[in-house]
């Protein structure tokens, strides 16, 4: 007969833990329940593993594997797992078919684990809480909230259609940057085979003639021999500066100050913000309408924010609530973002100096949630509806971010042209002006 390990309350408000035999746990509830206490939390208590046991366990099937789990790998398991239980299989069946038909790494991995310890009596949130690297605390927790509701088969749905949203966001904005990367690294590639080669081939014809040559052919050859001599520092200078960011984001102020300058930045800042709040307000959202508490939920969508502003909204947001107060107004109070060192730091750094600075100051008053945030919010407070109002919230800031990625793209694709042509046209021009006056000086 399994043993359950329980903690409870008793008619005077004071905790108790104990553990209890029964054939199952409504049987084990309806016991404590009968001893007059109130069940707070109840599972199945492990059995300790003998030292014969641990050497002869099974290891087979785990392969070696590095990283934690793609999203999009994710994606599928969870979509394939709601479909499993909707079908009415048993949890430990439907895991150890989808483990079956994994491609060995880190999900294969993860779920051998989590069967492991379902057989030992554990239930499948804390199962999965002992594997970060493919389950998140977010994941856990509204697996966490259906098994207590019990409708698991609901929260695995809901929590597919979460993260296919956000993997088809995530895809979107990726694929646009695509285009972008991949004609910028060929246009410096082009670039930097005529610097190196073809204009030092010109250098000795205009050396032989002996002619005094324009000041924009004296900057091509300038040009052309700092890319000989070091050519080195095109690589070395972008990943000196990725390597000076990763570093000063180590530590808290410089990762504050960062996140603000990408909030504020121009152009980009805006579908950075508008692509958080529709994340975080989604999270925020999922979590709430499976039943997870407020205050839990404002603590995993501070988590999973990704972006120091508005992880410092969401724990101010959170001691609010704490001390009695509703979501909305703390919401409003604290989105106004407060001036920061190292945020003007890296305007002074990147945005042309004096005027980087000027710019930081004018964007100081703008809030990271504007009012229609806010107001949403508030009536979904009111109403008792606050998931359907997050919901709304990140659609439509899902359909923002999607238009304003494309109005990127479309701005972006002349600009290249134009930008690769006139490093195109410079170069001929620079090339040919002198030759055209040795042709005219020798005629």
């Amino acid at each position: 007969m399994p043993t359950f390990q329980f903690e409870a309350m008793d008619a005077t408000g004071q905790e108790i833990k104990d553990v209890i035999e029964a054939p199952s746990q409504d049987e084990a509830q309806a016991t404590i329940r009968q001893m007059g206490y109130f069940v707070t939390k109840l599972s199945v208590k492990k059995a300790r593993k003998t030292a014969g046991e641990k050497k002869g366990a099974k290891k087979t099937g785990k392969t070696f594997a590095l990283g934690g789990v793609k999203s999009k790998a994710l994606c599928t398991f969870t979509r394939q797992l709601s479909i499993l239980q909707d079908a009415g299989l048993p949890i430990l069946r439907s895991l150890k078919v989808l483990e079956q038909q994994s491609n060995p790494g880190a999900l294969k991995n993860s779920l051998i684990d989590v069967c492991e310890e379902i057989e030992s009596g554990a239930t499948l949130s804390e199962a999965m809480s002992k594997c970060p690297k493919a389950f998140n605390r977010l994941y856990v927790n509204m697996i966490k909230a259906g098994e207590a509701g019990g409708a698991l088969e609901v929260i695995l749905k809901r929590l597919a259609e979460f993260q296919e949203r956000s993997e088809a966001l995530r895809r979107k904005i990726k694929g646009a940057l695509v285009y972008p990367i991949t004609v910028v690294t060929f246009a410096v590639g082009i670039l930097v085979f005529i610097m190196a080669r073809i204009v030092p081939s010109f250098i000795e014809i205009f050396e032989d003639f002996d002619a005094e040559l324009p000041a924009m052919t004296v900057l091509l050859i300038q040009i052309s021999d700092f890319v000989v001599v070091y050519w080195w520092t095109i690589p070395a200078v972008p990943f000196a500066f990725w390597l000076f960011i990763k570093l000063l984001r180590k530590f808290s102020p410089g990762r504050v100050g960062f996140d603000q300058f990408l909030l504020k930045m121009p152009i980009f800042g805006q579908l950075v913000e508008k692509n958080t709040v529709a994340r975080t307000m989604r999270t925020l959202g999922t979590l709430v309408a499976s039943g997870v508490p407020i205050l839990e939920a404002l603590h995993i969508t501070k988590e999973t924010a990704g972006n120091a502003v508005f992880e410092n909204l969401y724990q101010k947001v959170y001691e609010s609530i704490r001390e009695g107060e509703s979501i909305a107004a703390p919401l409003k109070e604290h989105s106004r973002v407060a001036f920061h060192p190292m945020a003007a730091f890296f305007w002074f750094l990147f945005i042309a100096g004096p005027i980087g600075l000027l710019l930081y100051m004018t964007k100081l008053h703008k809030r990271v949630l504007d009012d229609m945030v806010v107001n949403m919010v508030d009536v979904g407070e009111e109403t008792g509806e606050l998931d359907t109002m997050l919901y709304k919230v990140a659609d439509t800031f899902d359909d923002e971010v999607a238009v304003i990625t494309e109005s990127l793209m479309s701005l972006m694709e002349p600009l290249l042209i134009i930008g690769l042509g006139g490093a195109v046209g410079f170069i001929v021009i620079a090339l040919f002006m002198p030759l055209i006056s040795l042709i005219q000086t020798l005629t």
